[in-house]
Formats: C-alpha cells, sequence, structure tokens
C-alpha cells in the first residue's frame, strides 16, 4: 500500500497529479444521479469504447445504472508508479466497483482501443462470456492514431481552416487569477485535415463494426452510436469549421453509410449523438472553450445540463423507454437546450463584454474552476485532502 497526500499541481487546466478518493466519489456521485430510475428487465450487451472520461465515462454510468448493461469498458490509461495514476485509472477502478456492487457484469479491458490487438481481445472476450453485441458506444477522443494495416501514425490538430482563427481565451496565472486575452491560430496546411479526419473520423469507428460482424457478434437489431459535437457560433473557427469540424463530419457521413449496411445485415443502425458542450481534458485544450463554458453557466446556472443526464437521456432513446429525437441529418440531438437562440444571444453579449477585469461578473468562474480540478478528483464535496491516501490501486480484474 502507498499512501501520502496529494495535493493538486497544475500547468494550466493539466494536472500532474489525481486523487483516489476524489476521483472515486466523483463516479459515485454521477451513478446516484441515474440509479433512482432503473430499470428492470434484460441485460444488454454493450461496448463502450473510451470509458474512463468524459461522455465515455457518463455512457458507462448510465448504461451500466439506466439501461442495466453488461460488457466490455475500453479505454487508454496510465497506472500508478512514481506519480499517481491518470484520473481515469481510478474512475475505471471505482466503475468498476460500483458494477459489481449492482450485480453488473462489466469487464475493464486498458489499451490501444485503435490497434487490431484490442479488437481480438474485446472479440475473444464477447465469444467467452458475453455472446453477440446488442449497443456499442464510441467516444475516442485523441492526438494520435497508427493505422494498423499501414503502420503510418497519424496526428491530429485543432486548426482553423482557410485563414488564421483570432478568439478570446480565458485562462488562470499562477496565483489562480482568471485572464482573458486573445489568441491567434494558424490555418490547416499541408495534409491538417486528413490527418485529423484519419484519428477523430470514422474510420476506426467503421474499422470496429467490421471486425466484430466479420466474427459473427453482431446481435440482431444492433445500434451503435458515435459522440459528437457541433457547439456554438462563437467557437465555430476553431472547431465545427476547423480540422476537427472536418473529421465530425466524416464521422456523421460514417454513420449514414454504416447504418445502411447494419439494417441489411442484422436490422440495426449507427447513429451519432451530438452533446452540449462540458468541461473534459478534451475541451479545455480548445482555444476559447474555456471562456464559452464559463459564460453559458453564468446564463444558465443549474439549467447546465451535466453528461449523466445527457447519456441517461442516450440510453432512454437508444433503448425505446423514449423515442428518437433526431435532426433533419439524423443525429440525435442532446444539446438544444445550449444551442437555443436565447441562450446563445445572452452568452454572446457577454462574450463581447468580456475583459480581464469584468470576467468575474460574467461567467461563473468558481464553477468552471472547481469542475477542471474535479476532472482529476480535487474539489470534490466530502472528501479531506490533507488525509493520506492509497494510490496504488489495481485495475479491475477482469476475471471476478
Amino acid at each position: 500500500m502507498s499512501e501520502r497526500v496529494i495535493s493538486p499541481l497544475n500547468r494550466g487546466f493539466l494536472f500532474l497529479d489525481s486523487h483516489p478518493a476524489g476521483c472515486r466519489k466523483v463516479v459515485a456521485d454521477m451513478w446516484r444521479a441515474v440509479l433512482a430510475e432503473q430499470p428492470g428487465g434484460d441485460e444488454p450487451v454493450a461496448l463502450v469504447i473510451g470509458s474512463s472520461a468524459g461522455y465515455g465515462l457518463a455512457a458507462t454510468i448510465a448504461g451500466l445504472a439506466r439501461a442495466g448493461i453488461r460488457g466490455i469498458g475500453v479505454c487508454f490509461e496510465k497506472a500508478p508508479g512514481r506519480r499517481t495514476g491518470t484520473a481515469g485509472w481510478y474512475r475505471t477502478a471505482a466503475t468498476a466497483e460500483l458494477a459489481r456492487e449492482y450485480g453488473r457484469d462489466m469487464v475493464f479491458l486498458n489499451g490501444d482501443a485503435f490497434s487490431d490487438g484490442m479488437k481480438d481481445q474485446v472479440a475473444d472476450l464477447l465469444k467467452q462470456r458475453y455472446g453477440r453485441l446488442d449497443y456499442l458506444i464510441y467516444s475516442v477522443a485523441a492526438p494520435r492514431r497508427t493505422d494498423p494495416d499501414t503502420g503510418v501514425t497519424y496526428s491530429s490538430v485543432l486548426k482553423p481552416i482557410g485563414e488564421p482563427y483570432r478568439t478570446k481565451t480565458l485562462s488562470f496565472d499562477g496565483s489562480g487569477a482568471p485572464e482573458v486575452t486573445e489568441v491567434e491560430t494558424g490555418p490547416a496546411a499541408g495534409d491538417d485535415i486528413e490527418q485529423t479526419t484519419a484519428v477523430m473520423g470514422g474510420t476506426d469507428w467503421e474499422r470496429w463494426i467490421d471486425y466484430l460482424a466479420g466474427r459473427d457478434l453482431l446481435a440482431d437489431g444492433f445500434t451503435t452510436a458515435a459522440l459528437s459535437y457541433i457547439g456554438s457560433p462563437l467557437t465555430a473557427g476553431i472547431y465545427r469549421q476547423g480540422t476537427i469540424g472536418a473529421a465530425k463530419a466524416h464521422l456523421e457521413a460514417t454513420a449514414r453509410s454504416l447504418s445502411e449496411r447494419l439494417d441489411k445485415l442484422v436490422g440495426g443502425r449507427a447513429l451519432t449523438s451530438v452533446n452540449g458542450v462540458a468541461v473534459t481534458q478534451s475541451s479545455t485544450a480548445i482555444p476559447g472553450v474555456a471562456l464559452y463554458v464559463g459564460l453559458l453557466r453564468g446564463v444558465l446556472d443549474e439549467g447546465m445540463v451535466p453528461p449523466i443526464d445527457q447519456l441517461t437521456e442516450l440510453w432512454d432513446q437508444l433503448t425505446g423507454t423514449r423515442p428518437l429525437a433526431l435532426d433533419d441529418d439524423g443525429r440525435i440531438r442532446l444539446d438544444t437546450w445550449e444551442l437555443t437562440s436565447s441562450v446563445q444571444e445572452a452568452v454572446a453579449d457577454r462574450w463581447n463584454r468580456a475583459t480581464t477585469n469584468s470576467i468575474g461578473d460574467l461567467a461563473d468562474l468558481d464553477w468552471f474552476h472547481a469542475e477542471v480540478q474535479r476532472l482529476y478528483g480535487f474539489a470534490v464535496p466530502g472528501i479531506d485532502y490533507t488525509a493520506p491516501v492509497d494510490t496504488d490501486i489495481p485495475w479491475p480484474d477482469p476475471t471476478a
């Protein structure tokens, strides 16, 4: 056992250590948010790719607590060593513990979801333990991907397309004081768009479906959903109209072609779920998003819909508890609370007035700062951060 006091040590929005007890309580709080409406009935077999963080974590917990899933979660996390384990390592351990407590048979595999080796491992486990797959949730945000066929490694970039993009952004100085500044990002060049699409588009999602279909592991009526984002006009230049947006467009086109094939193969379907904004380890890296989220919270306060509520709604729609709410492009829309004209007009007004001096009156900075810390298990109510905590938490035993 390795016990020590863990204090938050960060470089901007990136924290160097994670707090196991805080991560555990974050997971427990998310579970409790959906447990009261847990249904009975069958236990569908599900695979969640990207199960340890952000919306993928919410999909895993909501699936377990709401839809009663059993199956496999795949993620890529770092074990405890000289430093603590990653937050996703501790969140996965906590999720597995709760799954066992509530009688859910959920196995978690740690490794590269882009690799054929991981696909082999998942398929073998399905064959041995679960049988055919009813649902697959795809929620992968990664900086790079190696193509298993060619060995070529692609890298994703956050860049606008066509011309430089200049935007306001929110940061905090060494003392924690907020600063609103302007940053400029140069446009995509060379094969930036193709590289980003190869990582963040639908190629790997389609590869997963093809591989599992080839192993005869898709149940009749199989449904798969990839999690996506559109976002506000205030961030469109760097996101939806940028390289990441091109990748998301590819993801949505993949959904349409996959859906046609799955319908013929097993009477199945493929969908994209457009989620609302949240403070995640991925979103805080996007210029302007931190400022946007803080201002949005200032406008909506408790009207912000957290990821666990959005993914509970997604499972309700996928399982037929509630009807599918599709837009004209066939996408599930869980972001409508964020994108109403009245909300966006109010946020835009605050955005235009935001300066270092005024930001404290316009954005909910206390909430935002706490949300960033909670990504790593800090600032979680009920945790004594002065007490030593065991950091050497093992990965959940897949044979348990």
